[in-house]
C-alpha cells in the first residue's frame, strides 16, 4: 500500500473513532453536561458558575446585595448567554459575505463509458485509440480544492446581517431588562427582611411587657390584691402575643430564605443585612418630571423599537426571494488513477452563477404577507410597551406618594399611642384602670408600632420601584445604584 494510501486509511480510521467518542451512551444525560459545564457546588452556595460572587462573611448593605444578585442570579445568567447567542448568529451572518472555501478528496471506479472518459481527460491520460463504447475498466483518485462566494442575492443578506445586529442589541436590552427588575425585586426582599426583623422585635418585646405584667398579677392575686379573671385576661393576651411573635419570626425567615435565593445561593443561607446603609436614590419629582426618562431608559420601550426596525427590514428581505441570485465559485484538482498526483496535470474552473426562481407556487407572496403582519404586530406592540410604561410610572409616584404621607401618620399614631400607654399603666399600677383596659392600650400601642414600621419599609420599598419604573436600574453597567 502506498504512502498516501496509508495516510488516507489512517485519517479515516481516527475519524471514525473521534465520532465514536462524541456519541457516548451518557454523553448528553444531564449528570454529565452538569459536570462538565460545573465544578461541584459548596455547601450553601447554590448553583455553581463562572464568576459568582461567595456568601459575604461580613453585613451586606442593600447596595452589595443588588451587587451579589447581578452577578449569581440565574435570570441574570441567562440574561448574559442571550447576548452571547446573539453575538453569535451576527457572526453567523457576517460570514455570509465571506467566500467559503473547502478540499475534498475522492476515490471511484467503475466501467461507465462517461465517467471513463471524464475522469481520464482530467487525469490527461486519455489514451488515443479509445473505444468509446466500451471503454473498459477505471479507477480515479481526486484531490482538490473549492471556493464560493456570494456576488448578489437581493439584499437579503446584508438585511439578515443588519437584523441579527438588532437581535444582539436587543439581547442586551433584556439584560438591562432583567437587571432593571432584579434590582428592585432584591432591593424589595432586603427590605422585606427589614421590616420582618422589626415586627419580631416589636412583637417580642410586647410579648416581654405581657410576661412582666402577667408575673405581677398572679403575685397580687396570691396576696388578694387581684381577680383571677385579670389573670385569664393577661393569659390570653400572652397567649395572642407569643403566636403574633412565632409568626414575625416565620415571616422573617421566609423573607430571609427569598432574599438568599435572589442572590443565587442557598435558601438556608445565613445572611446578615446592615440597617445603616439605606439605598440611595435621584429621580425626578413628579410624574410629568419622570415621563420623559422612563421613556427614554426604560429597556422595554426601547426593545420595542428594535424589533419594529427588525421587523421592517424582514419585510425587505421577503421581497428580495424575488430577485435573482449570483454566486461566483472556482475549483482547482487533480485526478490520478494511482493517486500520484501531479501538480502540472491540475486543473481548474472559475464561472459565476446565476439563479432566478420565477415561481415558486406563491410562497414568496405568503412570506412577504407573514412579514408585514410581523411588522404590525411589533407597531402594536410598541404602542401597548409605551401605554404600560406611562402606567408604571404613574402607579410608582402615586405609591411613593402615599407612602409617604402615611409615615408622619403612623409616627404621630405611635406617639399617641404610647403615651396614651404610658398613662394608662400609671392608673392600672395605681389601681384606677382595668387589666382590661391596659391590655387594650398595650394592644394598641403594638400595633401602632407595627404601623409605623410597615409604613417606613414600605417608603423605602416604594422609591426602589420607582427607580424601576424610571428605568434607573437598567443601564448595563456595573456602576451600582443610583444615588442621591
Amino acid at each position: 500500500m502506498k504512502p498516501l494510501h496509508r495516510a488516507c486509511l489512517a485519517s479515516l480510521i481516527l475519524a471514525l473513532v473521534f465520532s465514536g467518542c462524541l456519541v457516548q451512551p451518557d454523553r448528553h444525560e444531564y449528570a454529565s453536561v452538569r459536570r462538565a459545564a460545573f465544578p461541584a457546588p459548596e455547601p450553601g452556595r447554590g448553583t455553581p458558575g463562572g464568576g459568582r460572587l461567595p456568601v459575604p462573611g461580613e453585613p451586606v448593605d442593600v447596595a452589595r446585595a443588588v451587587a451579589i444578585a447581578l452577578a449569581n442570579n440565574p435570570d441574570a445568567a441567562m440574561a448574559t448567554e442571550r447576548i452571547r447567542r446573539s453575538a453569535a448568529m451576527t457572526a453567523q451572518a457576517r460570514a455570509a459575505f465571506m467566500p467559503m472555501v473547502s478540499v475534498y478528496g475522492e476515490y471511484v471506479q467503475g466501467n461507465a463509458p462517461s465517467g471513463y472518459l471524464f475522469k481520464t481527460m482530467d487525469q490527461r491520460l486519455l489514451a488515443p485509440q479509445v473505444n468509446f463504447n466500451d471503454p473498459g475498466w477505471f479507477e480515479n483518485w481526486e484531490a482538490g480544492a473549492s471556493a464560493r462566494v456570494n456576488l448578489f442575492s437581493g439584499g437579503s443578506q446584508w438585511l439578515g446581517y443588519r437584523m441579527a445586529r438588532k437581535g444582539e442589541a436587543a439581547a442586551r436590552l433584556s439584560r438591562g431588562e432583567v437587571r432593571n427588575t432584579l434590582s428592585a425585586t432584591v432591593v424589595e426582599a432586603f427590605y422585606n427582611v427589614l421590616a420582618a426583623g422589626e415586627a419580631r422585635d416589636i412583637a417580642r418585646q410586647s410579648r416581654d411587657t405581657v410576661d412582666r405584667q402577667l408575673s405581677i398579677m398572679r403575685v397580687r392575686f396570691e396576696g388578694g390584691g387581684a381577680l383571677k379573671s385579670d389573670i385569664l385576661s393577661l393569659e390570653v393576651r400572652e397567649a395572642q402575643a407569643k403566636e403574633d411573635l412565632v409568626r414575625a419570626e416565620n415571616s422573617r425567615s421566609l423573607a430571609l430564605a427569598a432574599l438568599a435565593n435572589l442572590l443565587g445561593f442557598s435558601p438556608d443561607t445565613d445572611l446578615v443585612l446592615n440597617q445603616d446603609e439605606p439605598m440611595a436614590t435621584d429621580f425626578p419629582e413628579g410624574y410629568e418630571a419622570g415621563l420623559p426618562l422612563a421613556l427614554a431608559k426604560r429597556p422595554e420601550l426601547a426593545a420595542a423599537r428594535l424589533a419594529v426596525e427588525r421587523s421592517a427590514m424582514a419585510v425587505d428581505a421577503a421581497r428580495a426571494a424575488y430577485l435573482p441570485r449570483v454566486d461566483g465559485q472556482a475549483k482547482v484538482y487533480v485526478d490520478d488513477p494511482n493517486a500520484d498526483f501531479n501538480w502540472d496535470r491540475r486543473n481548474w474552473t472559475v464561472g459565476a452563477v446565476v439563479n432566478w426562481e420565477l415561481w415558486a407556487g406563491g410562497v414568496r407572496s405568503a412570506r412577504v404577507e407573514e412579514a408585514r403582519a410581523v411588522l404590525a404586530e411589533m407597531l402594536a406592540g410598541d404602542e401597548k410597551a409605551t401605554q404600560g410604561v406611562m402606567l408604571d410610572v404613574k402607579s410608582a409616584y402615586l405609591n411613593l406618594g402615599a407612602a409617604r404621607a402615611r409615615c408622619p401618620v403612623t409616627r404621630a399614631s405611635v406617639a399617641q399611642a404610647e403615651e396614651s400607654l404610658r398613662l394608662v399603666k400609671t392608673q392600672y399600677e395605681g389601681g384606677s384602670a382595668t387589666v382590661s383596659r391596659y391590655l387594650d392600650a398595650e394592644l394598641a400601642a403594638h400595633r401602632a408600632r407595627m404601623a409605623a414600621a410597615n409604613a417606613f419599609y414600605d417608603r423605602m420599598k416604594a422609591r426602589a420601584d420607582l427607580a424601576r419604573a424610571l428605568g434607573l436600574f437598567a443601564p448595563d453597567t456595573e456602576g451600582g445604584l443610583p444615588h442621591e
